[in-house]
């Protein structure tokens, strides 16, 4: 199959306004309620010369397990990963900031943070060619189509990606719950970062531990086990918005 699928009204809709992406054909289920995101989906489709058909709702069942699809499936020509360094040259001379995910491999999370890293202006997410969740249908429904407005960059080797960052000015910084810092203490308001958060159950590797400029957590009021990766993600990546917000204020 030379093409990927995404599903649910919003993540279409999102597909079809950024016009990034290219499309094969979007099926709609024939029993669908004709509501206002149906309506838009068929005039976007239109206006982008894109071929829409109506099909039974078995045939969205065989792609998509029921109840998620919402009725809508767009096949798409699979995403478009950028180059590593071709982002550096793009981002040179701003202020700038991506995510690292070290072995993420719920592709829920994967979404989530995706959604937030945009939510939070970050400018790229780096996963891993193995080890880790990629690019997939779930990640892009769980993004809410937030994966088509940042890039996206594959490595197959994280470590020289992080090297090769902070070669061009990039401070790097881990989330780990056993660091001495919170991640309040940095100022994220004038540098260029990265952003590390590490697998589910194993977190960071220690090889991009040791390559690391900070160690920073948040802290817990209670013994329960650390926040998922993805709402630790957010926390972060939000701190560093409200420095941002905070500091524009004062100087305006």
């Amino acid at each position: 199959m030379d093409f990927t699928i995404i599903y649910g009204k919003n993540s279409v809709i999102e597909a079809l306004e950024k016009g990034s992406r290219e499309f094969n054909k979007i099926l709609i289920a024939n029993n669908a309620a004709p509501d206002t995101k149906i309506k838009l989906i068929k005039e976007l489709a239109q206006k982008n010369n894109v071929v829409y058909s109506f099909v039974a709702k078995e045939k969205l069942n065989a792609l998509v397990p029921e109840g998620k699809h919402q009725g809508v499936i767009a096949q798409l020509a699979p995403v478009k990963y950028t180059d590593l360094e071709d982002f550096i040259q793009n981002h040179k001379g701003k202020n700038s900031f991506v995510i690292v995910l070290d072995g993420v491999e719920d592709a829920h999370n994967v979404g989530a943070i995706v959604r937030s890293a945009v939510c939070a202006g970050a400018d790229g997410i780096i996963l891993p060619s193995r080890r880790g969740a990629l690019i997939n249908s779930t990640v892009e429904k769980t993004s809410a189509g937030a994966i088509n407005h940042i890039d996206i960059i594959k490595s197959n080797s994280l470590v020289n990606a992080i090297q090769k960052l902070k070669e061009n000015d990039y401070w790097v910084i881990a989330s780990d719950h056993h660091a001495e810092h919170h991640y309040y203490d940095i100022d994220y308001t004038d540098m260029n970062f990265v952003l590390i958060m590490g697998a589910e159950h194993s977190g960071i590797s220690k090889s991009l531990m040791k390559l690391s400029d900070y160690r920073v957590k948040i802290p817990m009021l209670t013994d329960f086990n650390s926040l998922n990766v993805s709402n630790a993600a957010a926390v972060i990546l939000f701190e560093a918005v409200k420095q941002k917000l905070c500091k524009d204020k004062k100087n305006t």
